[in-house]
């Protein structure tokens, strides 16, 4: 419940907008089926020490860098600290759209339109699965299987609400697993979603029995904590790849995040 005198400052700090984006009066009159818009506040937001790179931006796209902790977009606790609205600032542009979404404790490459224009061209590569996104994650070794592994599965949303699971049934979702670099305690796998499935790569390999180094939902939640640099989740998105719709030349992104932190810590 949010009350009065809350209110009345998001009106005083224009922070209410009617339908064509223009701030609202307090004493602005009620109309039945009136489209309003207001910002979402949230009091002690943590703050994310982290700092995102922007690795491309041009008239239709933004590339950026995430790191660990990040939310993309506004959620949850989050509203400021999100990539979406450090990116909205600091690039000055609020038409900034995300195209595809990575979990907060994922790192790595998000893909953003820039242009209203051009969105649904870009939304479609991903609709029609003619973008490859591979990801990088260190887990433990898993030498019986052969390389490279498909996995396929029924992922439906578990419990509590934010965790999903394996169950019976159609597959719904697919995993390409490949081996990037063995160690003696742990190697680092090439990730390939096929599709793109909430926590789809952290269930895919707990069922295989490799869990992502410091994965705090599979294969067990574990208690909440606040959020430990020294044990962020060994996900990263390493690179997007895909043919431009508007002008059909090959693009390639890749995370220098993602090299820099695989590169820096030995697989023991």
């Amino acid at each position: 419940m949010v009350d009065s005198a809350t209110w009345e400052s998001r009106f005083a700090r224009e922070r209410v907008l009617d339908a064509g984006g223009r701030p609202l009066d307090a004493s602005a009159p009620y109309r039945s089926g009136a489209e309003i818009h207001y910002f979402r506040e949230v009091p002690d937001e943590p703050r994310v020490p982290f700092t995102e790179t922007v690795v491309h931006a041009d008239e239709h796209l933004v590339v950026a860098d995430k790191p660990h902790f990040l939310p993309v977009a506004p959620t949850g606790a989050w509203v400021r600290e999100t990539l979406l609205t450090r990116l909205v600032q600091r690039l000055d542009n609020p038409a900034l759209v995300p195209l595809h979404r990575i979990d907060r404790e994922t790192a790595g490459l998000v893909l953003f339109s820039a242009n209203p224009g051009s969105r649904s061209r870009y939304q479609a590569l991903f609709r029609e699965r003619r973008i490859r996104k591979e990801y990088l994650a260190v887990a433990p070794p898993l030498p019986r299987l052969v390389f490279p592994h498909v996995h396929r599965s029924r992922l439906e949303r578990g419990d509590p609400f934010f965790r999903m699971r394996e169950v019976p049934g159609e597959a719904n979702s697919e995993t390409v697993v490949d081996v990037a670099e063995r160690g003696d305690g742990a190697w680092c796998y090439r990730l390939e979603p096929v599709t793109g499935r909430k926590h789809q790569l952290r269930v895919h390999m707990a069922a295989l029995g490799a869990p992502i180094l410091h994965d705090r939902f599979y294969p067990a939640l574990r208690d909440p904590g606040p959020d430990d640099p020294t044990r962020s989740l060994q996900l990263f998105a390493s690179s997007l790849a895909f043919d431009d719709p508007l002008t059909g030349e090959p693009r390639r992104f890749a995370s220098a995040l993602a090299d820099a932190w695989i590169g820096r810590r030995p697989l023991i």
